[in-house]
């Protein structure tokens, strides 16, 4: 059978002066090779590997090229151009991959890197979709602290920020783990806080505690370097205004200023914290 969106092993049962047919022994169901995708020296009964997609025709066509995904696999394309009908994606073919505007978290533009999903649509038609979410496995090789690296592809402002894990592995940055910006199509590196009852894991941005420690009492002390030698804050100010500030916890900022105490590198005042 010859599947549209996939990369298959097929054989060549006629030639053309325009190209060679490939199908299956036995089948009567072939498909175009166009000449100059034929490799050098191709003959009847020969096996080639290749890629089935749609021409502008809307004909089953096949090419040697390599896509950048198949069906139902999951991968970061580029947009190449917005028209009327969606955004087109560059997936390593001469012709480009569509990704309806129904099909897009957000509105996307030419350069952009979008995270998405190679699916058939209604129509037969191969299309994208950056609603990633059901292509998603749980069924990940990662453990507790093991770092990954991952794309961002939802942002809830309840849950926190949706992460694919090497592109295939649900993975969830919680809210409460979240400092500074982050946007859909980011790419990541994070730490595996815990792996969940169903296999999804959930992600940190940053090191151990012990260990991000030293990383935070740098950056205290680079926004006292900053304020002129001060902060005009101690660690008894609302976590908002830590996290807004300095991009960390309110608790990750108290191990910090500690560490910078037991060190002599500052003394706190009533309203702020000093350079010593």
């Amino acid at each position: 059978m010859i599947e549209l969106g996939k990369r298959q092993l097929l054989e060549v049962v006629r030639a053309k002066e325009f190209g060679v047919y490939l199908g299956e022994k036995g089948e009567e169901e072939a498909v175009l090779l166009p000449r100059k995708q034929v490799p050098e020296g191709t003959q009847i009964g020969d096996t080639l590997e290749v890629f089935i997609y749609k021409d502008s025709k809307d004909r089953l066509i096949a090419t040697t090229a390599t896509p950048k995904l198949q069906v139902g696999e999951v991968g970061v394309l580029t947009v190449k151009e917005v028209g009327k009908i969606g955004a087109f994606l560059d997936m390593g073919l001469e012709k480009d991959l569509l990704l309806p505007f129904k099909e897009q978290s957000h509105k996307v533009q030419a350069g952009e890197a979008c995270l998405v999903a190679l699916y058939v649509d209604k129509s037969k038609r191969l299309a994208a979709t950056m609603k990633v979410y059901s292509y998603m496995s749980s069924q990940s090789p990662y453990q507790k602290d093991d770092w990954v690296e991952g794309t961002v592809y939802e942002i809830n402002k309840n849950l926190g920020a949706f992460v694919a894990v090497e592109n295939q592995y649900y993975g969830l940055i919680p809210g409460k783990e979240l400092f500074g910006e982050i946007h859909p199509g980011e790419a990541v590196k994070a730490r595996v806080l815990r792996v969940c009852e169903d296999g999804k894991l959930d992600l940190s941005l940053r090191e151990k505690s012990y260990i991000q420690m030293n990383t935070d009492a740098d950056l205290v002390m680079e926004k006292i370097e900053e304020g002129g030698g001060y902060l005009p804050f101690t660690d008894k100010a609302a976590p908002e205004l830590i996290k807004e500030k300095l991009h960390m916890s309110k608790n990750a900022f108290k191990r910090a200023v500690g560490h910078l105490l037991k060190e002599g590198k500052i003394k706190i005042t009533d309203k702020t914290i000093e350079r010593v």
